[in-house]
């Protein structure tokens, strides 16, 4: 966390989605990228300071948010319908390259619990892939090693070209955190 705070990011989780940026070169300039999970802003800085003037960025997260520069953002819950709406009305029309989601439940500490609330979680980015990425576009999905990722995994690599998982070193080693990354979203 210090090293996030020396360097004005809003949480040491930039350093997770960097790794896997430059390991994966995933952000390019002019995409236009949806994150979930938005808050507190750390990936959101970073996507936007990754694009030029041509790109797009829209931020969501249940949560309040402050304003990040060249970002759009939109506090509202992704998992209901209206706010559904709300992303489909400020994309207006672009094609979207990219779904990040940063997303975890709040753990109770047993795992018959979250787990499965956050599996859910991935898969209803899952499903909004469906709806606003593009072809070709990629996803980068949080979730924990554990029951349902080996569904999830098969899911994705159904809808994409390849899904690969990633753990980047910025995570705690005794964290169950994985990412998983699928590429270039068949039509």
């Amino acid at each position: 966390m210090r090293k996030s705070r020396e360097q004005s990011w809003r949480s040491r989780a930039v350093f997770k989605l960097s790794e896997i940026d430059e390991r994966d070169r995933l952000i390019k300039p002019d995409m236009c990228v949806v994150e979930l999970g938005a808050a507190p802003g750390g990936w959101t800085q970073y996507v936007a300071s990754k694009l030029s003037s041509k790109g797009y960025l829209l931020a969501v997260d249940i949560l309040e948010m402050d304003a990040v520069e060249d970002a759009h953002i939109l506090q509202a819950d992704f998992t209901e319908s209206a706010a559904v709406d709300q992303i489909r009305d400020m994309l207006d029309g672009r094609p979207v390259d990219l779904v990040l989601s940063d997303m975890a439940p709040n753990f109770t500490g047993q795992s018959v619990v979250d787990q499965p609330r956050s599996i859910y979680l991935a898969e209803l980015a899952l499903d909004m892939c469906g709806e606003f990425l593009s072809p070709g576009g990629s996803f980068l999905v949080k979730t924990f090693q554990g029951s349902g990722i080996e569904q999830l995994s098969k899911d994705m690599r159904a809808r994409f070209r390849s899904c690969k998982s990633r753990k980047p070193a910025a995570s705690r080693p005794r964290s169950r955190e994985v990412y998983l990354l699928a590429r270039d979203k068949l039509a």
